[in-house]
């Protein structure tokens, strides 16, 4: 879906459509929000999602903050996933903005392509991108291409005819910090790293990650598209409006987040084995702590005490901007009964 937390909003404010939108937090510029997405507008100026707040608006200070909702976005999402999912046999949902289809078995899979997008336009009023290709990577980067309201296909023999110029940043999983290790090889283009020295690769990365990278430059992926996708970790956090010295105000916002937590893993029937408590402290240092159980949970009192003792353990030099706490190493199946199904009063002490 093209800019979909933006083109969401445009459709209850049609009067801000060709201005810059930002979809944030929060609507005051100089509080500590953070940037959630942005119209192509305000892209122009170099906003984009997970920018603070303040960043964006000395970049744009003509945009338009307009304050997220998420229930509108779930619900909206919903009926696109609806209409993806009657258009095809396998579907699999990653993001409230983006999906896989698995069209093998259409005999028209670019007159089945155009129909999705009119269908997607026609009940929804939003604009999405597609990319058509013989494997996930491909369909992925085709997407990228012809963005925004386009539709590009993408053939394997064409892979590097097309790409082999970009950036290898441009394949997905390569980020900053891998794109530098290459960059000391001498490797910056998606042609250069297919055609890299695979002991080269091997000796800087592993021969694992050398693999799936020199696989993925030429084009290579034989991940199927699955229905199933299991869920692998879950966490609420909070970031202060400002720094936080108080511990007592730091233990009710962990209270709040670990109830927030085992409510949701209890209503989705999950339990996990790690725990892990982040924190942030000023100016921009973040830590995490985890501590692994014998076995899974999701029962506030555990799950609250271990965030309670790795809060306890951690030394706190500097006032603290962020708290965050999550679950991971998931089992959708059900702990033993001798767990409550509910969350609990939870009472932490250090």
């Amino acid at each position: 879906m093209d800019a979909f937390y933006v083109s969401v909003e445009l459709l209850r404010r049609p009067e801000l459509r060709g201005r810059p939108v930002i979809v944030a937090t929060g609507t005051d510029p100089t509080a500590r929000g953070v940037v959630m997405a942005a119209s192509y507008e305000a892209r122009k100026f170099g906003v984009h999602s997970a920018l603070p707040l303040a960043i964006a608006h000395r970049r744009c200070p003509d945009a338009v903050l307009v304050p997220s909702d998420m229930t509108l976005y779930r619900e909206m999402s919903g009926r696109v996933m609806s209409i993806l999912e009657s258009n095809c046999d396998r579907l699999e949902i990653v993001g409230l903005d983006e999906a896989y289809l698995d069209l093998s078995d259409s005999p028209l899979p670019k007159s089945r392509c155009r129909k999705i997008r009119h269908q997607i336009k026609a009940e929804t009023g939003l604009a999405c991108s597609i990319g058509l290709g013989p494997n996930k990577l491909i369909a992925k980067v085709a997407s990228d291409l012809d963005k925004p309201d386009g539709f590009c296909v993408l053939r394997q023999e064409e892979w590097l005819q097309v790409v082999g110029d970009r950036p290898a940043s441009l394949i997905p999983g390569i980020g900053p910090k891998t794109q530098e290790r290459l960059d000391k090889l001498g490797v910056r283009t998606v042609a250069q790293l297919a055609q890299a020295d695979a002991s080269m690769m091997e000796e800087t990365f592993g021969p694992r990650t050398a693999t799936s990278l020199l696989d993925r430059a030429r084009g290579i992926d034989t991940r199927a598209v699955s229905s199933e996708r299991q869920r692998k970790s879950e966490s609420r956090e909070t970031t202060f409006g400002e720094d936080v010295e108080d511990p007592q105000v730091l233990l009710d916002a962990l209270e709040r987040l670990v109830n927030e937590l085992c409510a949701s893993l209890s209503a989705h029937d999950r339990s996990g084995r790690t725990v892990t408590l982040k924190i942030r402290l000023q100016p921009f240092r973040t830590f995490t702590r985890s501590r692994t159980l014998d076995s899974h949970t999701r029962d506030v009192r555990v799950i609250g005490g271990v965030v309670g003792e790795l809060f306890d353990q951690f030394e706190i030099d500097a006032p603290v901007r962020l708290l965050g706490v999550g679950v991971s190493s998931l089992d959708d199946q059900q702990p033993s009964s001798s767990e409550p199904a509910k969350p609990l009063t939870l009472d932490l002490e250090v």
